[in-house]
Protein backbone atom coordinates (compact mmCIF):
# COMPACT_ATOMS: atom_id res chain seq x y z
CA UNK A 1 0.00 0.00 0.00
CA UNK A 2 2.66 2.21 0.80
CA UNK A 3 4.70 1.76 -2.21
CA UNK A 4 1.39 2.21 -4.44
CA UNK A 5 0.98 5.91 -2.23
CA UNK A 6 4.52 6.73 -3.30
CA UNK A 7 3.89 5.79 -7.29
CA UNK A 8 0.74 7.77 -7.00
CA UNK A 9 2.66 11.17 -5.20
CA UNK A 10 5.91 10.34 -8.01
CA UNK A 11 3.09 10.70 -10.66
CA UNK A 12 0.89 13.35 -9.66
CA UNK A 13 4.39 15.27 -8.66
CA UNK A 14 5.71 15.00 -12.41
CA UNK A 15 2.13 16.11 -13.81
CA UNK A 16 2.04 19.37 -11.67
CA UNK A 17 5.88 19.95 -11.91
CA UNK A 18 5.45 19.85 -15.76
CA UNK A 19 3.36 23.36 -15.64
CA UNK A 20 5.66 25.71 -16.21
CA UNK A 21 7.38 28.73 -18.07
CA UNK A 22 10.06 30.93 -17.56
CA UNK A 23 8.82 33.81 -16.65
CA UNK A 24 7.02 32.24 -13.98
CA UNK A 25 10.39 30.12 -12.16
CA UNK A 26 11.75 33.76 -11.24
CA UNK A 27 8.35 34.35 -9.69
CA UNK A 28 7.67 31.16 -7.95
CA UNK A 29 11.76 31.01 -6.74
CA UNK A 30 11.40 34.23 -4.86
CA UNK A 31 7.74 32.92 -3.52
CA UNK A 32 9.44 30.39 -1.63
CA UNK A 33 12.29 32.42 -0.18
CA UNK A 34 12.07 34.31 2.68
CA UNK A 35 13.17 37.34 2.21
CA UNK A 36 11.13 38.43 -0.15
CA UNK A 37 8.20 37.84 2.55
CA UNK A 38 9.33 41.20 5.45
CA UNK A 39 7.36 43.49 4.00
CA UNK A 40 4.71 41.17 4.35
CA UNK A 41 5.29 39.89 7.69
CA UNK A 42 5.60 43.24 8.76
CA UNK A 43 2.23 44.51 7.89
CA UNK A 44 0.92 41.49 9.83
CA UNK A 45 2.51 42.38 12.50
CA UNK A 46 1.43 46.06 12.49
CA UNK A 47 -2.20 44.69 12.11
CA UNK A 48 -2.53 42.52 14.71
CA UNK A 49 -1.04 45.11 17.08
CA UNK A 50 -3.33 47.37 15.91
CA UNK A 51 -5.92 44.89 16.81
CA UNK A 52 -4.81 44.02 19.93
CA UNK A 53 -1.98 46.50 21.48
CA UNK A 54 -2.36 44.77 24.75
CA UNK A 55 -2.03 41.06 24.15
CA UNK A 56 -0.15 41.31 20.56
CA UNK A 57 2.77 40.01 22.61
CA UNK A 58 1.06 36.62 22.68
CA UNK A 59 -0.07 36.32 19.45
CA UNK A 60 3.58 36.88 18.10
CA UNK A 61 4.73 34.24 20.70
CA UNK A 62 2.36 32.27 19.91
CA UNK A 63 3.20 32.45 15.91
CA UNK A 64 6.62 31.72 17.07
CA UNK A 65 6.39 28.78 19.30
CA UNK A 66 4.16 27.35 16.27
CA UNK A 67 7.20 27.79 13.62
CA UNK A 68 9.79 26.37 16.14
CA UNK A 69 7.32 23.27 16.27
CA UNK A 70 6.93 22.92 13.01
CA UNK A 71 9.93 23.08 11.66
CA UNK A 72 11.38 21.34 14.69
CA UNK A 73 9.39 18.17 13.79
CA UNK A 74 9.64 18.45 9.78
CA UNK A 75 13.63 19.74 9.45
CA UNK A 76 14.90 18.10 12.59
CA UNK A 77 13.06 14.73 12.56
CA UNK A 78 11.07 13.49 9.87
CA UNK A 79 13.95 14.23 7.25
CA UNK A 80 16.68 12.31 8.43
CA UNK A 81 14.01 9.69 10.26
CA UNK A 82 12.57 8.93 6.67
CA UNK A 83 15.43 9.81 4.49
CA UNK A 84 13.04 10.69 1.09
CA UNK A 85 15.33 11.94 -1.58
CA UNK A 86 13.94 15.16 -2.80
CA UNK A 87 13.02 14.83 -6.05
CA UNK A 88 15.84 17.33 -7.95
CA UNK A 89 18.15 14.76 -5.77
CA UNK A 90 16.74 11.87 -7.00
CA UNK A 91 18.80 10.48 -9.79
CA UNK A 92 15.88 8.86 -11.72
CA UNK A 93 14.04 12.47 -12.74
CA UNK A 94 17.24 13.97 -13.79
CA UNK A 95 16.52 15.77 -17.33
CA UNK A 96 12.64 15.08 -16.63
CA UNK A 97 11.57 17.12 -13.89
CA UNK A 98 12.00 20.89 -14.09
CA UNK A 99 14.06 22.14 -11.27
CA UNK A 100 14.90 26.40 -10.82
CA UNK A 101 17.05 27.35 -8.50
CA UNK A 102 18.91 25.28 -5.53
CA UNK A 103 17.79 22.22 -4.23
CA UNK A 104 18.20 22.64 -0.72
CA UNK A 105 18.75 19.83 1.59
CA UNK A 106 19.31 16.09 0.62
CA UNK A 107 15.83 14.94 2.10
CA UNK A 108 12.31 16.43 1.87
CA UNK A 109 9.26 14.62 3.50
CA UNK A 110 8.17 16.53 4.79
CA UNK A 111 8.21 20.25 3.75
CA UNK A 112 9.00 23.38 6.60
CA UNK A 113 7.38 25.44 4.26
CA UNK A 114 4.48 23.78 4.15
CA UNK A 115 4.32 23.06 7.63
CA UNK A 116 5.27 26.62 8.63
CA UNK A 117 3.08 28.83 6.63
CA UNK A 118 -0.26 26.76 7.07
CA UNK A 119 0.93 26.61 10.94
CA UNK A 120 1.03 30.29 11.08
CA UNK A 121 -2.06 30.69 9.45
CA UNK A 122 -3.99 28.26 11.32
CA UNK A 123 -2.78 29.81 14.82
CA UNK A 124 -3.74 33.49 13.35
CA UNK A 125 -6.96 32.37 12.43
CA UNK A 126 -7.51 30.75 15.77
CA UNK A 127 -6.14 33.32 18.08
CA UNK A 128 -6.88 36.52 16.15
CA UNK A 129 -10.83 35.25 15.43
CA UNK A 130 -13.18 37.95 14.04
CA UNK A 131 -10.67 40.82 14.69
CA UNK A 132 -8.97 40.76 11.68
CA UNK A 133 -11.15 39.85 8.24
CA UNK A 134 -8.12 39.36 6.23
CA UNK A 135 -7.10 36.18 7.64
CA UNK A 136 -8.43 32.94 6.19
CA UNK A 137 -6.74 34.20 3.52
CA UNK A 138 -3.33 33.32 4.96
CA UNK A 139 -4.47 29.59 3.46
CA UNK A 140 -4.36 30.75 0.06
CA UNK A 141 -0.94 32.30 0.75
CA UNK A 142 0.08 28.86 2.40
CA UNK A 143 -0.89 26.88 -0.19
CA UNK A 144 0.27 29.11 -3.01
CA UNK A 145 3.92 28.72 -1.22
CA UNK A 146 3.53 24.86 -1.25
CA UNK A 147 2.27 24.66 -4.61
CA UNK A 148 5.72 26.90 -5.53
CA UNK A 149 7.98 23.90 -3.97
CA UNK A 150 6.18 21.45 -6.45
CA UNK A 151 6.65 23.73 -9.26
CA UNK A 152 10.42 24.29 -8.13
CA UNK A 153 11.24 20.12 -8.24
CA UNK A 154 12.17 20.20 -4.69
CA UNK A 155 9.15 18.57 -2.86
CA UNK A 156 6.90 16.11 -3.68
CA UNK A 157 2.94 16.47 -3.21
CA UNK A 158 2.45 13.96 -0.14
CA UNK A 159 5.75 16.54 1.29
CA UNK A 160 3.39 19.13 1.10
CA UNK A 161 0.42 17.55 2.53
CA UNK A 162 2.41 16.03 5.32
CA UNK A 163 3.64 18.98 6.13
CA UNK A 164 0.72 21.46 6.01
CA UNK A 165 -1.14 18.43 8.51
CA UNK A 166 2.16 18.65 11.09
CA UNK A 167 2.25 22.55 10.58
CA UNK A 168 -1.76 22.40 11.44
CA UNK A 169 -1.16 20.31 14.94
CA UNK A 170 1.65 22.44 15.84
CA UNK A 171 -0.33 25.60 15.36
CA UNK A 172 -3.29 23.78 17.41
CA UNK A 173 -1.15 22.77 20.27
CA UNK A 174 0.35 26.02 20.11
CA UNK A 175 -2.93 28.00 20.67
CA UNK A 176 -4.15 25.60 23.46
CA UNK A 177 -0.87 26.15 25.15
CA UNK A 178 -0.25 29.60 24.71
CA UNK A 179 -4.54 29.89 26.30
CA UNK A 180 -3.82 28.23 28.64
CA UNK A 181 -0.63 30.01 30.44
CA UNK A 182 -2.28 33.03 29.79
CA UNK A 183 -5.33 31.75 31.59
CA UNK A 184 -3.12 30.56 34.33
CA UNK A 185 -1.03 34.00 34.56
CA UNK A 186 -4.54 35.84 34.58
CA UNK A 187 -5.32 33.82 37.60
CA UNK A 188 -2.16 34.47 39.42
CA UNK A 189 -2.53 38.20 38.83
CA UNK A 190 -6.32 38.38 39.64
CA UNK A 191 -5.37 36.55 43.12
Amino acid sequence: MIEQIKTWDEELFLWLNSFHTDWLDVVAFQMSQTFIWIPFYAILIYFIYKAEPKNSWWVYGGVALTILVSDQVTSGMMKPFFERLRPCHDERWEGIIHNYGRCGGLFGFASSHAANTFGMALFLNLKMKGKLRFLPWLFLWAAVISYTRIYLGVHYPMDILVGAIVGIFAAIVSWIIIVFIKREILKILLK
